[in-house]
């Protein structure tokens, strides 16, 4: 009987130190868990993905949409497993992760300026219209160059209420992106 008991302490110790060495069996589930944050322009899609494969793999993935600015800071500070961003991180973002950081394109879409005016009059705006616009310089939807291009839209003498996002948004890279390839004038500053 104390041979018996012998071996069961001997086998008890060897199956907790192995526990110790390979973390605790109940952390199995959480081991599991990937963490995510970033844009929100993905999160739609991000969610029926990763809960279609959740359901498939028995691996739960949680992305919390909170821009992609607070998604880079996230993943440099290496608070998240993962994170979302609609723009490349800069080469000091890289370098200050501390870690190789992977790429990995996961869809496209595309980013619109969108207009309130009485009567939802359909406008074209060209790039150096928009550019003057964000600019300030073009400050009622009644200026000669929005009119000149709208012909017979009546437009009223109001003043132009621009509403951006003012955080690390990755929307706000791309659109800035796109001014300075199309308007020199936003290419300067």
């Amino acid at each position: 009987m104390k041979r018996y008991i012998s071996r069961l302490r001997l086998a008890v110790l060897v199956v907790l130190g192995m526990m110790l060495m390979n973390g605790p069996a109940w952390r199995t589930a959480s081991a599991n868990d990937l963490v995510g944050a970033g844009a929100t322009f993905p999160f739609p899609l991000y969610s029926k993905m990763f809960d279609d494969y959740s359901r498939r793999h028995g691996v739960r993935i949680r992305y919390e949409p909170i821009g992609s600015g607070a998604g880079i800071e996230q993943i440099t500070a290496k608070k998240v497993d993962f994170a979302g961003s609609d723009a490349c991180m800069s080469e000091k973002e890289r370098k200050e992760a501390g870690a190789p950081i992977l790429h990995i394109p996961t869809c496209l879409g595309a980013v619109a300026i969108t207009y309130n005016l009485p009567g939802n009059p359909q406008l074209k705006l060209t790039p150096d219209l928009i550019a003057g616009i964000f600019l300030g310089k073009i400050e009622r939807w009644n200026d000669p160059g929005i009119v000149a291009l709208n012909g017979a839209v009546r437009l009223p003498d109001m003043g132009i209420t621009v509403i951006h996002r003012s955080d690390g948004s990755g929307t706000t890279f791309i659109l800035s992106e796109y001014l300075s390839k199309a308007n020199q004038e936003w290419r300067k500053r």
